[in-house]
């Protein structure tokens, strides 16, 4: 019952908005929600993220995210500044796969590969606006059959909200309507904790709580294994700074972590990241089984905010996700989703400043 009833209010949400389609495609909004000093703008278009204000230890107020001061360069990013990703993000090896006997042709964006839902997904969209007050704003997606290649129409939605002190809740929602599809939501932000504008990530001290990684092939495709880190690089177990072992790791960090508590859907804490000039603290919890860790390796002197200059490693992601190409490896917790029923990505941000 309670499946028919949350599939009622999605069929609601995507009918109330259908017959204003035009309406909403025509027009790119910008939403601040704000609590004290605390504040985070955001946009319709690709339901991105645009800045994360709040103060440092001495009540400097930064921005903490990477992104860019024109809607103009949202629409010709690459990077994917703060953006939601889908319908399946990560990438999907060779652009293909096979669902309940049929082979599904994808559109490829990386090589013959498929990126982040290929090369107009939800992060190049309009979305509707379903609600939105000072404290909380509702992004709608109607994803329809054969979008990218992927089957079945999918009514989305994405929720940000302030809760309590400091803390940014991102609930991302799915449900398929006719068709069993995959469905791997993602948040792309791009965090820097002493400002958005203040340089490398390397001095960030981060603590990962996950054990083992999805190792990749030279087209950063997993290969089916699930490996331990004890005792390598990829091992943040223990709180360290994320540039301390580069000199083993040259090209970054791009890789998704398996999280120790595989307790399916069940809130769990991610990650503790700091960095020490600011004081400023995040930690991030999430009920998805795995976290794509990457350090803005192919960032290239991206002009940003302010017109300040992107350079490689400025930013850091923790993309809490499904894991890559789970689509083609069975053993890989799985991304198919039946009508009818709901799929859902939480991520709770919780940000402090040591004094």
């Amino acid at each position: 019952m309670a499946n028919i009833f949350l599939f009622s209010c999605f069929v609601y949400l995507i009918l109330l908005f259908a017959n204003d389609v035009e309406a909403v495609n025509d027009g790119i909004g910008f939403y601040e929600l704000k609590k004290g000093d605390f504040s985070v703008k955001l946009t319709n278009y690709g339901a991105t993220v645009i800045s994360v204000i709040l103060p440092d230890k001495n009540g400097k107020l930064d921005d903490i995210v990477l992104g860019f001061d024109s809607i103009d360069d949202y629409k010709n990013d690459t990077t994917y500044f703060g953006a939601i990703v889908g319908r399946v993000a990560n990438r999907i090896g060779r652009a293909q796969f096979t669902l309940d006997g049929t082979d599904y042709k994808l559109v490829p964006n990386d090589g013959r590969n498929m990126l982040h839902g290929g090369p107009k997904g939800f992060s190049d969209v309009i979305w509707g606006v379903g609600s939105h007050d000072d404290h909380h704003v509702t992004f709608i997606y109607n994803s329809v059959d054969g979008e990218e290649g992927f089957p079945g129409d999918v009514a989305v939605s994405v929720t940000y909200m302030l809760v309590e002190t400091n803390k940014l809740a991102v609930k991302m929602r799915a449900m398929p309507l006719n068709k069993r599809t995959p469905v791997n939501l993602a948040l792309h932000a791009y965090w820097n904790l002493g400002g958005h504008n203040s340089g490398d990530i390397f001095s960030h001290t981060i603590q990962l709580l996950a054990s083992r990684i999805t190792p990749v092939d030279e087209e950063l495709i997993p290969t089916g294994e699930i490996v331990d880190v004890k005792d390598t690089p990829y091992d943040f177990h223990k709180p360290r700074e994320i540039g301390s072992m580069f000199t083993q790791l040259p090209d970054g960090y791009d890789i998704n972590y398996e999280l120790d508590d595989r307790n399916p859907g069940h809130l769990k804490k991610v990650a503790v990241v700091q960095e020490s000039v600011s004081g400023r603290k995040l930690e991030l919890w999430t009920n998805q089984p795995g976290v794509q860790f990457y350090t803005s390796n192919m960032l290239n002197n991206v002009k940003g905010k302010d017109g300040f200059v992107y350079a490689q490693y400025a930013g850091i992601c923790l993309e809490t996700q499904g894991f890559p190409d789970a689509v083609n490896h069975p053993h890989f917790p799985s991304q198919i989703v039946n009508p009818g029923d709901i799929y859902e990505n939480i991520m709770i941000y919780r940000f402090t400043a040591a004094h």
